[in-house]
């Protein structure tokens, strides 16, 4: 039995193989992911300064100087950066002067919509910027140095503020101890790391998270609390993933969070952080089981869908390991959340319900029961393979297929009696190689079972209009749909036939003789006529004496 679920496990666990299973979710993570960047890269530029313009940090140098004071009631748009980059090359500058610039170059660079990062860059001042950075006797032009240069690795040109050398003086001032800097700065490499795995292997390397992690665990205020979260969850980010002797210090945090009573926006950032090192082998699965965050997870499944979402993410790649770490997921109560979330009104999270009982299904048919027992699920997941948009269709499928090739002759009898055969047909119609495959194999496993059972199982995939459409499938491009539907054709809805009727004697009906022709020597290559369930591969002639 182990060999067996070993095996079908490797051939369904994720998909029809398992590159196929990781390419469907990392498009949903990239598309989920890119939205949630670009709406809070612009959320925090236009809500920060109104945080910030308080001049809450010490002092470095005349900052509240006059000049300084009617000089920041000016707008300052593109226009003004030669000007301000003059006076940033002016020998012996003044404090109050320098934070002048370069707050008025931050203020620039972080209006809403379109920000001139070209002209900035085209003005030399990003090495000036860099070097502000470690004015360590002057925190507020260190802060507005790491605003500016966040603001620029909000945009496509991240990388050079990397090649600028900024990455060791970002992560040195993770350590300050004005917790304004360190919130600014967490929020920069947090932008550098969300980039690239590239850049993100750069923050990483350059010794970022054990700093990161002291902010998340003694935060000044929930602002920086926040912000760090958000940063560490781009860490985790990306593929190739970075390697997890990388990540598990911050696993142990990341329980913290779901545990602790945190805003809904830490907990999702977690979340997400989660899935990401959970997005891998079953080493990276086992070391996020090992956290102990099973039900912690399970309770993020409901209520609000901006930390289910993630969270479901996590359980789905949890129950894509081995059958051990899938059971400890359903162990702790996993199928009593997915009704609910097969319910919802989010088709993204409905997508993801379903190929989160897919994966159940996939493994034994101890974990296949258990998605039988629960109550409602075969019901909402057959109507969801029959009604809904067509990836919540493909999903819904799987759990079916899943169920039709690896179950128990009594587990495949329940779903068929819950519709599971118009619900495998009803796509059979479709322009996808991939999951034709899947619902014909699904249709061979249970006429299978008919035959082995003597269930005319094959009269329910004719009357809801499955053998016209398999039928029509022998002339599909693919050849692998097409030798299945021969297969499948040749094998139930055919062979009884032709071994009956060759034996038939001639018949004497008056003057007229019937006799029982095979038509396989003449019309092998042809195919059955589309759309006639009654079609038969034999024909009876009438030869008048």
């Amino acid at each position: 039995m182990m060999n067996r679920d070993n095996s079908r496990r490797s051939e369904f666990k994720k998909g029809i193989d398992t590159i196929e299973g990781r390419r469907r979710r990392t498009e949903t993570t990239l598309s989920l992911r890119k939205n949630k960047k670009d709406e809070g890269i612009a959320k925090r530029r236009a809500a920060l300064p109104a945080a910030v313009n308080n001049d809450s940090m010490p002092a470095g140098g005349s900052a509240n100087s006059s000049n300084v004071v009617d000089a920041s009631k000016k707008v300052y748009t593109a226009a003004d950066i030669p000007s301000l980059r003059t006076a940033l090359s002016r020998p012996n500058i003044d404090d109050a002067t320098l934070l002048d610039v370069v707050r008025n170059l931050r203020k620039i660079l972080s209006v809403e919509s379109n920000p001139p990062v070209q002209e900035v860059l085209a003005s030399g001042v990003l090495p000036a910027f860099v070097q502000m950075l470690q004015l360590h006797g002057k925190p507020k032009v260190q802060f507005e140095a790491a605003w500016a240069l966040t603001n620029i690795a909000s945009t496509d040109e991240t990388k050079k503020v990397v090649e600028a050398g900024a990455v060791p003086y970002l992560v040195q001032l993770l350590s300050s101890p004005t917790a304004e800097i360190r919130e600014q700065v967490a929020w920069c490499v947090g932008n550098i790391a969300g980039d690239s795995p590239t850049l993100r292997d750069i923050v990483l390397s350059s010794g970022a998270m054990q700093p990161l992690l002291r902010n998340v665990v003694q935060p000044d205020n929930d602002s920086l609390f926040g912000n760090c979260v958000w940063s560490l969850s781009n860490f985790c980010r990306g593929k190739p993933a970075p390697d997890l002797d990388h990540m598990r210090p911050a696993l142990p945090v990341l329980a913290q969070i779901l545990k602790g009573d945190h805003s809904t926006d830490a907990k999702s950032d977690a979340l997400w952080a989660l899935s990401y090192i959970s997005d891998g082998d079953d080493d990276r699965i086992q070391a996020v089981l090992d956290t102990g965050i099973a039900s912690d997870l399970l309770a993020m499944l409901i209520g609000d869908s901006s930390a289910a979402t993630p969270a479901l993410r996590t359980v789905g790649n949890i129950v894509s390991g081995n059958d051990h770490q899938t059971q400890a997921i359903v162990d702790a109560g996993l199928m009593s959340k997915m009704l609910g979330l097969l319910n919802t009104p989010k088709r993204m999270l409905r997508k993801e319900a379903c190929w989160v009982v897919s994966n159940i299904a996939a493994g034994t048919q101890q974990q296949i029961g258990t998605v039988l027992k629960t109550k409602g699920c075969m019901q909402q997941v057959i109507q969801m393979a029959m009604t809904n948009e067509w990836e919540v269709r493909k999903e819904a499928i799987w759990v079916l297929s899943n169920i039709a090739t690896g179950g128990t002759d009594k587990q495949i009898m329940t779903v068929i009696e819950a519709g599971a055969i118009d619900a495998i047909c009803s796509i059979l119609d479709v322009n996808d190689s991939k999951m034709l495959l899947v619902a014909l194999d699904a249709v061979e496993c249970i006429l299978t079972l008919g035959v082995r059972l003597n269930k005319d199982y094959a009269s329910f995939v004719d009357e809801c209009e499955g053998l016209a459409m398999i039928e029509s499938l022998q002339e599909h491009e693919s050849d692998d749909v097409y030798q299945k539907s021969i297969t499948i054709i040749e094998t139930f809805f055919g062979a009884e036939d032709e071994e009956e009727d060759e034996n038939i004697a001639p018949d004497v009906n008056g003057g007229t003789f019937s006799f029982g022709v095979s038509q396989k020597a003449s019309d092998e290559t042809e195919c059955p006529t589309q759309g006639n369930n009654n079609a038969q591969p034999f024909t009876t002639f009438n030869f008048a004496n």
